[in-house]
């Protein structure tokens, strides 16, 4: 317990953190003059101390997966990864992690091995992150299925539902697409990573283009074509499972929305070139990815190992100077900063909301991995560094207006009609509004 004793001793210093170690014996951080009452935790295994101190980034989820780490009510993970994660920011990061060197260099090597994603190995890694049940994304995500951060427009975020703010994220994406009303019609979309289907089905329902979406997991192209023979539109929006590596063609416009974070940084090269010959001379590309708002990292080894095998969040400058090789100009730049946090706190209530379907899913174990997942990442993007790029590429710059005054314009136009009545790709329902 020492070495958790001597972390935790230097980096709680607001608010009070109670740790029981599995002896029954109690230690005590923060600022007790602050009159606040502590978080309280209680370690049940002789191992646990040891392990979350020696492999902070591994050993604090796996130990509260595996019960050893048990947050006392009424707080729960989420309190206590906010709690220290806002604490630790105060001094820098240097204070999260005491590793050597050598330990360090050996974990840079384990996280660029793990972002090499061959064609085979990015179709396993798809299928772990993506090939759940589709029963569990529908407890936490909205009734689109959006995986990706919601755009909360309102200064208090709590004034919108997820529903609406992942409705909104739709109409701020489509705008920068520069897809007129009335010319677009007939236009060939590709979109990268399509998901569950949500973004291409509403460019087709919005612009009447034809959309090929292309992912990796085969319960979500399954899906999506489900969703497209029920909208009565599968011959215009129609999906594929396949590697992006493996599109032909060309098309009017690309859009990739949480498509990078799992391309791996040795890829960008492939990516950026192989789009490139996809989109025609005077077409646009929007990338919409988490991101890094400071220098190059590394993905922490729980997240590697549990939730995204391959996965890597890009910092900025690995997006853009790779993207220049190829002919690519970027035309436009915006960082998202906190709104992938209250995306990530409403589906973690939604998952603890139903945590007796989802254990009966799965298992206790999965529930609490998912648990800290959720609450891992929503520090990241509250109190750490990640935000969400989105950016615009176009080959020519003729191919969009002089100012950004379109993409404003647009967003509030759809904004506008995306309120009138929707059959939302239901025959049954669209019967009824008829």
């Amino acid at each position: 317990m020492w070495l958790l004793d001597k972390f935790l001793g230097k980096v709680i210093r607001e608010g009070r953190l109670s740790v029981t170690d599995h002896n029954g014996k109690t230690y005590d951080y923060g600022n007790e003059a602050s009159g606040e009452a502590p978080l309280k935790i209680r370690l049940t295994h002789k191992k646990a101390a040891n392990h979350i101190a020696r492999y902070p980034q591994m050993g604090a989820g796996e130990a509260f997966m595996w019960g050893w780490l048990v947050v006392e009510e009424p707080h729960d993970i989420r309190d206590l990864l906010l709690f220290v994660t806002a604490n630790s920011k105060r001094i820098g990061d240097s204070a999260i992690q005491e590793q050597g060197l050598l330990k360090k260099a050996a974990e840079k090597v384990a996280s660029a091995v793990d972002g090499i994603n061959l064609k085979a190995s990015a179709r396993k890694n798809a299928e772990h992150t993506y090939n759940l049940t589709r029963e569990l994304y529908e407890r936490f995500l909205d009734e689109d299925r959006q995986y990706t951060m919601a755009y909360y427009r309102e200064e208090d975020p709590t004034q919108t539902s997820l529903e609406q703010a992942q409705m909104d994220k739709k109409a701020h994406l489509a705008s920068k697409l520069y897809l007129e009303p009335g010319k677009a019609e007939g236009m060939r979309v590709l979109d990268i990573g399509c998901g569950w289907g949500g973004f291409g089905l509403y460019l087709h329902e919005m612009y009447g283009v034809e959309v090929l979406g292309v992912a990796l997991a085969p319960d979500q192209i399954k899906f999506c074509n489900e969703r497209a023979e029920a909208a009565g539109v599968a011959d215009k929006v129609k999906f594929e499972l396949l590697d992006y590596r493996d599109v032909e063609g060309q098309f009017d416009r690309i859009s990739s929305v949480g498509l990078l974070e799992h391309v791996g940084t040795i890829h960008y090269p492939e990516f950026f070139e192989h789009t490139n010959k996809l989109l025609k001379d005077d077409g646009v590309m929007i990338s919409h990815c988490c991101g890094r708002a400071g220098p190059p990292g590394r993905t922490d080894a729980w997240t590697r190992k549990y939730i995204f095998p391959g996965g890597y969040i890009p910092a900025l400058s690995e997006l853009v100077t790779q993207s220049e090789k190829f002919g690519w100009q970027v035309m436009d730049v915006e960082a998202m900063r906190f709104h992938y946090s209250h995306t990530l706190e409403e589906w973690y209530k939604r998952t603890v909301m139903h945590r007796e379907e989802i254990t009966e899913m799965y298992d206790e174990v999965f529930y609490r991995m998912w648990l800290f997942y959720l609450a891992g990442a929503e520090q990241s993007f509250r109190n750490g560094g990640m935000v969400n790029w989105q950016l615009q590429y176009v080959k020519d710059r003729n191919a969009i207006p002089m100012t950004r005054d379109y993409m404003m314009h647009e967003s509030a136009r759809l904004r506008e009609i995306a309120d009138i009545p929707s059959w939302r790709f239901d025959p049954a329902l669209k019967e009824a509004a008829e």
